[in-house]
This record gives structure tokens, sequence and C-alpha cells, in this order.
């Protein structure tokens, strides 16, 4: 079993912008954790054959979050290889498949509410994308401290960057895959995207217990994979 980091290169307003969407090999089938933004599909294909894999021993795809930059292409997986199962936690199930409005949409809704000028063009347009999303149904719905994919896998809540976000941690790799709690800055785990946290105060406390882990490895979905000498 291991975890391959890949590193996705992307050009937003004019100026490079990275991702790191994280692929999961276990048993001769793949796990991908998060799909990118819109019509990333055919950039982590690529990637994933790259890295000497074929997209076709996709079993999984794990959704830590329904943010547009994460959920962007499952519908364009789903569909283009329809045995892959999605897995997603409860909570953030509703949001994905489309049954509720998503928390990220009500936010920039009332933020643009507030905006002007340049920054209410911003707003207009990130709205317009989070109602553009397309949405799947979940097939297997995770709490915290389920364990998922041969046993392998702990699920671990991690809230306040959205109210059900799922972090991963894998006990015999003394690996996290974090999603949105923890941004690889400075080399340094910190609270990832703040502006954008719906509960500071449940962000920080999730970036501590990931932190309390002491995992020997963070797959940070912004930065990038943060080795730690403990």
């Amino acid at each position: 079993m291991k975890i391959v980091e890949l590193p996705i290169e992307f050009e937003f307003n004019g100026q490079k912008n990275y991702i790191y969407p994280s692929l999961i090999v276990l048993n001769n089938e793949l796990t991908l954790v998060d799909t990118g933004y819109t019509n990333f599909i055919s950039i982590i294909e690529s990637e994933i054959e790259n890295n000497g894999f074929e997209v076709k021993d996709l079993k999984n795809i794990i959704i830590t979050h329904y943010d547009d930059d994460h959920i962007g292409s499952v519908y364009d997986f789903k569909e283009k290889y329809p045995w892959i199962r999605i897995i997603a936690s409860e909570c953030e199930s509703t949001y994905i498949s489309g049954e509720m409005k998503s928390e990220r949409l009500v936010q920039a809704e009332e933020m643009l509410e507030n905006m002007q000028g340049n920054e209410a063009e911003f707003g207009r347009w990130f709205v317009q994308q989070l109602n553009h999303l397309k949405h799947v149904s979940i097939d297997e719905k995770v709490q915290d401290g389920d364990m998922i994919l041969d046993n392998k896998c702990r699920v671990i809540a991690t809230p306040g960057h959205t109210s059900g976000h799922i972090s991963l941690y894998f006990p015999s790799l003394k690996s996290v895959i974090t999603g949105d709690v923890a941004v690889n800055e400075n080399h340094e785990l910190q609270v990832a995207n703040p502006q954008f946290c719906l509960d500071m105060e449940k962000a920080e406390e999730s970036l501590s217990k990931i932190k309390n882990l002491k995992a020997e490895s963070y797959y940070c979905y912004h930065g990038g994979k943060l080795h730690i000498n403990v």
C-alpha cells in the first residue's frame, strides 16, 4: 500500500497554481482523493498514467468536502467510469448530491451582497461556478472513526473549513491526507484558506486533531506533501 501525490498545475487569473490530489494504491486497486475543478479529468488521468498506473484500475473516489476545486470533476469521472464508488462523509453527501444547497454557496451569496467593483465581479463568477457544479450520488457515506479501504484507512472528522469535512489517516503508513483542514505553508501545517472557513474555531481544533496523530507525512491538497521528522 502506498500514497502517490498527483501535482496538478493550472493557470488562474494569469498565475500558475497547483493542487495536489492523492492516489491511494492498495492491492492493485486505485482510490483517488478529490478531483480538482470542472474539466480537470483529463489532467488527472494523465498524471495517474504518468505515475505508471491505469485509470481503469480506479475503484473509488473519496471526497474530503464539497468545494468546487475538490468535486469539480467527480461527475465526469463517474460518467466515464461508472464502476467507480464515490465515498464522502454523511454530512457532506447531501451537498455533493445536490439534495441541499451547499453551505459554500450560501456563504458566497451572502458575501456577494456586500461586494462592489472587481470584488463583486469575482463574487458573481464564484456563485456561478458553484451553481454550475454537476452533482453525483454518494455510494458510501462515512463518519468519524470508520475504517475503510480494507481497514487500512481511518476516517477523521475535521470540521471547520466545512461542517462535514473529513481527512484520512493511514496508521501503517503514518500518513494523513488532509484535504483542506491544513495547508503546507513555509514547511508548516497551517489552517487552509481561513477566509473561507465556515467555523474558524473548529478549523483550528481540527488542525490540532490531525497534528496530534503525530504522522510522519501529511499530504496537503494545497502546498503538497509535508514530511515531519518525528
